[in-house]
């Protein structure tokens, strides 16, 4: 038969692996990939944009010259 922890048993439980250094270097390395993650998602969501603006005329030079006329 399996042994089941009491509540108070899970909270002990989780004050101990929250105190893991492994907990803790496993959730920075997710944290790290998460951000990556999210930073290539912003430059997609940039690169979507800059052809929009592309296909109404805009370009690095004349930006500034075409946003200031409107």
């Amino acid at each position: 038969m399996k042994d089941f922890l009491t509540d108070q048993g899970v909270e002990v439980e989780i004050e101990r692996l929250r105190e893991s250094p492994y907990v803790k270097l496993a959730k920075k390395e997710e944290a790290l990939r998460y951000r990556r993650r999210q930073y290539m998602y912003q430059l997609r969501a940039y690169e979507k944009k800059g052809r929009k603006l592309e296909a109404q005329g805009y370009t690095l030079d004349n930006l500034e010259e075409m946003w200031n006329d409107s």
